[in-house]
């Protein structure tokens, strides 16, 4: 049975609005009535009733939830769902946090977000200061946080909302506006730089670099950590298991008869390092000499960087290879599945962004342009014996 009352103060003075006290549950549940009329009191106070008798969802009082309930929802819902990384998910809270702890997700509008991106972009990013030491941040050698970095915020803080209004805590989703990202990068390999950065490499970094040009493989996170049962030679096969991939995807390729060569030695590299040690070598790409010898291969960022500026092309990044090897395979007649399926986009607007067209894709349009039309003979022209 529910009840009215006022609110006393602490100065002794009694509220003129009435509350109301109801039980959903078996727990108690106050809120104001909104009114200082007892019989209106009354009357919202039975249908306040009337909802939990019949089973009704009662919902919160919207206005009262704070960005610290929602938050914790959401980093629940990732948890469960496995919809994003946790750790991914981690990164954008410790921005997002500082800044809207605290706050009335009901009072949140498209002004705070802005607000919120003007704070970001006075903020440094990641980068290290390589000047005065890795711990640093300096206004002269620190670059500042990028504007696709701040819309990936501001994507987690409008999934929040957005889930915030699914569960009923929140009536209206206030407009997020993203920041112009900067374009998409558009490097990618011609054949001629690819070999003489391939040459400078030691032979193991070889045949990682070959399946990265071959194929799109991410060199850091999918090719580096291959191990020795994911490559099947009598088969002619190499694998990422699900879950090894950024889309959580497993995939499967076919070695070319470069590659089958290539990763037959470099498995006989790793066997003889097994032989020599006496140990167990599970990785495709170990250390194969040096203070970490047996380990797997991380990064060989210092390595990259020489062979790029020894042959002549600073600059180049290993995520080349992807936009590399998708422009290779469509130019060659490889149907877009396939190709999609090889690289592992899932979405055809991510496809078509790495389909580069290059100065000599546009030089070739040039000498086809150029090349004369064949002669069409109408059907007038044709056995009636016109000169």
């Amino acid at each position: 049975m529910g009840s009215l009352y006022r609110r006393i103060f602490s100065n002794g003075t009694v509220g003129d609005t009435w509350w109301m006290k109801c039980y959903v549950n078996g727990r108690p549940v106050r809120e104001s009535t909104g009114t200082a009329d007892r019989e209106e009191a009354e009357n919202r106070l039975k249908i306040k009733e009337g909802k939990v008798a019949s089973g009704q969802p009662v919902l919160p009082r919207v206005d009262r939830i704070k960005y610290d309930e929602v938050a914790a929802d959401l980093r629940t819902h990732y948890q469960t769902t496995g919809e994003r990384g946790l750790e991914e998910a981690d990164d954008r809270f410790a921005h997002l946090n500082p800044y809207f702890t605290g706050r009335r997700v009901a009072s949140l509008g498209p002004q705070d977000f802005t607000n919120y991106a003007a704070h970001r972009k006075t903020e440094y990013g990641k980068k290290p200061c390589k000047a005065h030491g890795p711990d640093t941040r300096c206004a002269r050698c620190a670059q500042h946080v990028s504007n696709g970095t701040i819309n990936q915020e501001l994507g987690v803080l409008g999934r929040m909302l957005r889930l915030a209004y699914e569960n009923g805590k929140l009536y209206r989703l206030p407009v997020i506006r993203q920041l112009k990202a900067a374009d998409p990068r558009s490097g990618f390999f011609e054949r001629e730089p690819y070999e003489a950065v391939r040459r400078r490499l030691p032979e193991d970094l070889k045949v990682a670099v070959t399946i990265a040009y071959k194929f799109g493989w991410r060199l850091k996170s999918e090719v580096l950590p291959l191990k020795l049962a994911q490559v099947d030679l009598a088969a002619g096969t190499l694998r990422l298991e699900p879950g090894q991939t950024k889309n959580d995807d497993g995939r499967l390729v076919y070695l070319t008869p470069e590659l089958t060569g290539m990763l037959k030695a470099q498995l006989e590299r790793v066997h003889t390092l097994m032989r020599k040690r006496g140990a167990v070598i599970p990785y495709l790409f170990p250390h194969l000499d040096g203070r970490y010898v047996g380990q797997p291969i991380r990064d060989f960022v210092r390595r990259w960087r020489k062979a790029c500026k020894d042959a002549g092309c600073p600059g180049m990044l290993r995520h080349d290879f992807r936009r590399t090897a998708v422009r290779n395979m469509v130019n060659r007649g490889v149907p877009e599945r396939v190709a999609m399926t090889v690289t592992g986009h899932k979405t055809r607007a991510v496809f078509d962004r790495y389909h580069i067209v290059s100065p000599a894709d546009l030089q070739d349009a040039a000498r086809r342009l150029a090349e004369p039309e064949p002669l069409r003979h109408s059907r007038l022209d044709v056995g009636t014996g016109n000169q």
